[in-house]
């Protein structure tokens, strides 16, 4: 019984408590980056995401800022339960590991299929949503996330700026402009009169080739963090078994 309230530890376990403490270290800190990058996959141009017709990218980058939430409180956790050596921290310690890398799986999987379905989504309907959307009556986001993706990526039109003739938006305005404002290279007001290529951006494979390209980093950096998280919480876990067997063997 004294060597129990003494704790007199092997070498080994000593060793493993270093090990899992340095993890934890590391792993709160990890928390944190995973959050900024689910933050700032929803931030970054957040306009954008009302053009898409599938959740799946805003489910991908909310379940990253949860799990990264979980993290550092998990990270706080598995520090407390290697310093006090207790059992039965180090058992709700591994659970919340296992937890989180069910999450992060979920969010690179989830990543990786939107990844390959991006490209048929977006053309299948990006232009019905761009074009017979802006500027209708309920359809405010719609039209700033419009001209936002126009400015921010120097375009005009889904494919080009002739889509703007086929659209509801050009039945209001036809009499005055023949692409919106914001498909000026130099944005004014009735700018959009004029569609000449001295006027207005023309891009090869217009908006949609600059969103499938912006999207497709941001859900490879997406599936990428998560990933890569749900290895570090691999190793977290072995180290978690490994002590939590020797603290037992240590006991007896």
């Amino acid at each position: 019984m004294a060597d129990v309230e003494g704790k007199t530890h092997t070498c080994g376990t000593i060793c493993l408590k270093y090990l899992l403490f340095i993890f934890n270290l590391f792993f709160w800190l990890a928390g944190g980056a995973v959050m900024a990058v689910g933050i700032w996959t929803l931030v970054d141009k957040s306009d954008y995401i009302s053009l898409l017709s599938s959740s799946t990218y805003t489910v991908a980058a909310y379940i990253l800022i949860g799990a990264g939430a979980i993290v550092v409180v998990t990270g706080m956790l598995g520090c407390c339960a290697t310093i006090r050596e207790q059992r039965g921290l180090l058992i709700v310690f591994f659970v919340l590991l296992l937890l989180i890398f069910l999450l992060e799986i979920t969010a690179g999987i989830l990543a990786y299929v939107y990844y390959q379905e991006l490209n048929a989504e977006l053309r299948a309907d990006l232009k019905e949503r761009m074009i017979q959307n802006y500027q209708q009556p309920g359809q405010e986001q719609i039209t700033r996330a419009v001209d936002r993706l126009q400015q921010d990526f120097k375009c005009c039109g889904c494919n080009s700026s002739a889509d703007w003739r086929e659209g509801a938006w050009i039945q209001t305005y036809a009499d005055i402009r023949l692409v919106p404002d914001s498909c000026c290279k130099t944005p004014s007001e009735l700018c959009g009169v004029r569609d000449h290529p001295s006027n207005i951006y023309r891009v090869e494979g217009g908006c949609i080739s600059k969103l499938e390209e912006f999207l497709l980093q941001h859900l490879l950096i997406l599936g990428s963090v998560g990933l890569g998280i749900a290895f570090l919480q691999i190793v977290g876990m072995i180290f978690t078994c490994c002590l939590f067997r020797s603290l037992k063997e240590d006991i007896y």
